[in-house]
């Protein structure tokens, strides 16, 4: 008789045709250089926002009476750490780092539009097997493990 162990469960994914997200990028499994996994740069994000919202309801309120302070500073604080360092706040403390797919630190300009389509919010959300968002092919980036 088939059961579930047979046919696997949705919560598996879909069959990617190889076998973990980086494999194909010449990435390891785990430990540093891996691929960055979904709930730690959801983790960094939820940090890094709410880092954001502190620093616009000191700087900026009337502006963040809709949230633009916040996804301003969002903005701001991608391009100019992620350019700099490859961090963010939440990617330091979650041990995480954009990089080029060579592994070189990601730079200004790749931070700059990486940062504004983030912002966007939908390319984050939707991933590859190799759990890079649309924000980070678009510019030849993935975020990976530093620790």
């Amino acid at each position: 008789m088939i059961d579930r162990r047979d046919v696997g469960s949705w919560l598996e994914g879909p069959a990617t045709g190889h076998g973990h997200p980086g494999e194909r990028l010449g990435r390891p499994a785990e430990g540093p250089g891996s691929v960055g996994r979904f709930g730690r740069r959801a983790v960094a994000l939820v940090l890094d926002w709410f880092l954001c919202w502190g620093l616009a309801q000191l700087l900026v309120p009337e502006w963040n009476a809709h949230g633009l302070g916040t996804l301003a500073c969002l903005f701001v604080l991608n391009v100019l750490l992620v350019g700099a360092t490859g961090h963010t706040p939440g990617h330091l403390v979650l041990g995480l780092q954009v990089q080029t797919l060579d592994g070189r630190p990601a730079g200004f300009a790749r931070s700059a539009l990486r940062s504004l389509l983030l912002c966007l919010l939908i390319p984050p959300v939707v991933f590859d097997p190799d759990q890079r968002g649309l924000h980070d092919r678009a510019v030849g980036t993935l975020v990976v493990r530093t620790r």
